[in-house]
């Protein structure tokens, strides 16, 4: 099967899959047979690369203007999608907006127009009124996790979006959950619904952690000694409670990493490294975490405090049992009764109230102060590591890329070495600040 102009088994290739599963294959089969179509399948099934593929079915491949805008309800829903993209290699510019990056940066960034646009709905928004979005050329729209973008309150935002496009061919609705109500300015009126949602059973083990409030964080910790160092993200409903368990954990001797939207962008970027790449296998976070956290191998998820919505409850479930891997969610109950949507009597989950507390990982990450815009990529990284500081492939992790600089694991025994080296070295004939990542 050929893209317009792409060909669809290199597109998949490069993306690192050997083929696609049904849901894209569904997906990518029924357009653009219907111009509006709204896709619902879990979290972690695909959905990025199913819409991308839909969108490069029609896109010319030597675009010159801006041809697709998405929206998403993230800055890092919207870092996603541009990595995926990137990782096709089609040789088309994308360009992601959302608040938090300067705004300038963009603007630069959007004076030669990129073919795909995602973004924000408030900055996307903020680009077209400024004239940096140039709209008469865009024939396609994809909402993505629209429904989240909606609970955030975009509403008004999305209407000015939608309003100020006026050439729209295709349109694309994403979401995790079915969907029950299309708002009316999308303006689909007999749109093709693929819903995947119920189409396989997740390999999600569900168990209970019973005990009093007096005694949550002291509970909290015990299982988190149990199971160990696997990676795991404990929800909380409020940034308070993410503090303080925070703090809790370290003070007896869990190190944890933190993620919630009162913090600064890089120190969000910086705990999500090392719990991607393993440096810190805990990751304490509000729902912010449960959409568009593009994290691999999670095994566990703990609500330590229970959501308000099933819908809630779906999504932070979602960061786990991924594709075929297996996962588990542990809920934290405090004599409250938990909602019918649960089904059957959840059995408890069996603490080892002896287990110590887990040692380091052996892995730690090391910050570079340059990045992208310095043309640093992760070769660079990579050739610095085991080049001038003697590293074998198996002591050098993930590399992450970002504007101004990037992140790389390394065997934590190597850690102050590199670091002391670094200090009389450069990369690209940049002399850079290394260090470890805080």
């Amino acid at each position: 099967m050929d893209t317009n102009q792409f060909q669809t088994d290199r597109l998949i290739s490069n993306a690192g899959i050997s083929e696609l599963n049904e849901m894209q294959q569904t997906a990518i089969g029924s357009f653009p047979s219907s111009s509006g179509i709204i896709l619902s399948s879990p979290t972690g099934s695909g959905k990025t690369l199913a819409f991308l593929l839909m969108m490069l079915k029609v896109m010319p491949a030597r675009q010159k203007n801006t041809y697709c805008v998405v929206i998403t309800p993230t800055r890092e829903l919207a870092l996603q999608i541009t990595d995926v993209f990137q990782r096709l290699k089609t040789g088309l510019k994308i360009t992601a907006c959302y608040g938090g990056h300067k705004r300038e940066i963009e603007e630069n960034n959007l004076i030669e127009p990129p073919a795909v646009v995602v973004g924000t709905p408030g900055r996307l928004g903020d680009h077209i009124k400024r004239g940096n979005i140039k709209t008469e050329s865009v024939r396609m729209v994809i909402l993505d996790e629209f429904d989240k973008s909606l609970e955030m309150g975009f509403l008004e935002e999305m209407q000015f979006i939608f309003a100020a496009l006026p050439e729209i061919q295709y349109k694309l609705l994403i979401s995790a959950t079915p969907v029950n109500n299309i708002p009316g300015f999308v303006g689909m009126a007999d749109p093709k619904v693929l819903n995947f949602t119920h189409a396989t059973e997740p390999a999600l083990g569900i168990h209970k952690v019973s005990c009093d409030a007096v005694e949550k964080e002291l509970r909290l910790f015990q299982l988190l000694c149990t199971i160990g160092n696997r990676k795991t993200i404990v929800f909380a409903n409020q940034k308070d409670t993410v503090a303080k368990l925070s703090s809790f954990l370290k003070e007896n001797g869990i190190t944890t990493v933190s993620y919630h939207g009162s913090m600064e962008q890089k120190d969000r970027e910086v705990s999500i490294s090392k719990f991607r790449n393993g440096s810190i296998p805990f990751l304490i976070t509000t729902d912010l975490a449960s959409r568009g956290l593009d994290v691999s191998n999670i095994r566990f998820i703990i609500h330590y405090d229970f959501p308000d919505t099933e819908q809630v409850y779906i999504h932070r479930n979602g960061r786990t049992a991924r594709m075929e891997a297996s996962g588990e969610a542990i809920i934290f109950t405090t004599g409250k009764l938990l909602p019918d949507y649960l089904g059957e009597e959840i059995p408890e989950f069996r603490i080892d109230t002896n287990a110590t507390v887990p040692d380091k990982t052996e892995w730690g990450t090391l910050f570079f102060s340059a990045g992208k815009k310095d043309k640093i990529n992760k070769m660079d990284i990579a050739g610095f590591l085991m080049q001038k500081a003697g590293l074998k492939r198996e002591d050098t992790g993930l590399i992450e890329i970002k504007d101004f600089y990037s992140f790389a694991a390394v065997r934590r025994s190597k850690m102050n070495y590199i670091i002391g080296l670094g200090k009389e070295q450069k990369i690209k004939n940049k002399k850079l600040k290394i260090a470890a990542a805080k």
